[in-house]
């Protein structure tokens, strides 16, 4: 009876499975950076431009699902495809690692938009208020007592930033930390002896570019400054941390500035010859 040969391993076929997997990995990963283009650069409404995102990263996990089962199907018949199904895999992990990590966020985090170092008496948008609370984005107003509450509890550390210097210094410290943060600016009014300093200013955030607003509010605090921040992301009701983590940065920013500004600028200065009484320095 004759044998079969087998096959050599080149002309062995290629899972179907596998090759789905690549294509859908590839899809998804075309989809996120296409969908994050469209976000940054404002192309479409915010929730479309989002609805796409969200289509990308269900094609990822799909992916994952067929690659699974492709590997399933080359164990059994010894078939072709696992450095595709790796490939595949690979393009997955890149695509849902940082939607995977903002999931945990999401559930680690107090369900809260809007942060302020004055709770009782927030900054105010004003320039920026009409920009809020029209086409699905968040009100100008603060978001009240919960939010308050649930940001004493997750970020105690959050209070108004004292300094021992006038409020024009304090003023120009921080919207240079601003202007060197590349924050659109809206509004910038230093202040008056009988007007606070007023800064509004738009963030991005670092991937898909989400517009959050700051105002920063500067006022006479005794002999020295009082300075309150706001950071409020204008879509969606859970910021995941980012106005918090934005509003902490500024502040220490804003310490450390004004503390290597008080440091006195160590100069060498010679030592002066002692002359002793009766006697003449010498000519030099």
């Amino acid at each position: 009876m004759a044998r079969r040969l087998a096959a050599p391993l080149h002309l062995e076929p290629v899972s179907p499975l596998a090759a789905w997997a690549r294509h859908l990995a590839v899809f998804a990963m075309i989809a996120a950076i296409v969908s994050i283009i469209i976000v940054r650069f404002g192309f479409l409404e915010i929730r479309p431009a989002l609805a796409t995102f969200l289509g990308a990263l269900a094609c990822a996990g799909l992916s994952i699902l067929v690659a699974l089962a492709g590997f399933t199907a080359i164990w059994r018949n010894g078939s072709r495809g696992m450095s595709v199904i790796f490939a595949a895999l690979l393009l997955d992990a890149l695509i849902l690692a940082y939607p995977a990590y903002l999931a945990v966020q999401f559930y680690r985090l107090p369900r809260i938009y809007d942060v302020t170092t004055d709770p009782i008496d927030p900054p105010r948008f004003e320039a920026l208020a009409r920009l809020r609370g029209g086409d699905g984005a968040n009100a100008a107003a603060y978001a009240g007592l919960y939010s308050a509450e649930q940001q004493q509890m997750a970020y105690p550390d959050i209070e108004p930033v004292s300094l021992d210097v006038a409020p024009q210094k304090a003023y120009d410290v921080t919207l240079d930390l601003i202007t060197k943060r590349r924050w659109r600016i809206v509004d910038a009014r230093p202040p008056q002896p009988r007007r606070e300093g007023h800064i509004e200013a738009v963030a991005r955030s670092p991937v898909m570019g989400f517009r959050d607003d700051v105002v920063v509010r500067v006022m006479a605090d005794g002999e020295g400054s009082r300075i309150d921040l706001r950071s409020s992301s204008r879509y969606f009701e859970h910021d995941l941390g980012a106005n918090a983590a934005r509003v902490t940065r500024l502040i220490d920013d804003i310490n450390e500035a004004v503390d290597a500004a008080a440091k006195p600028a160590k100069k060498a200065q010679p030592a002066a010859k002692s002359v002793q009484p009766g006697k003449r320095a010498p000519k030099r």
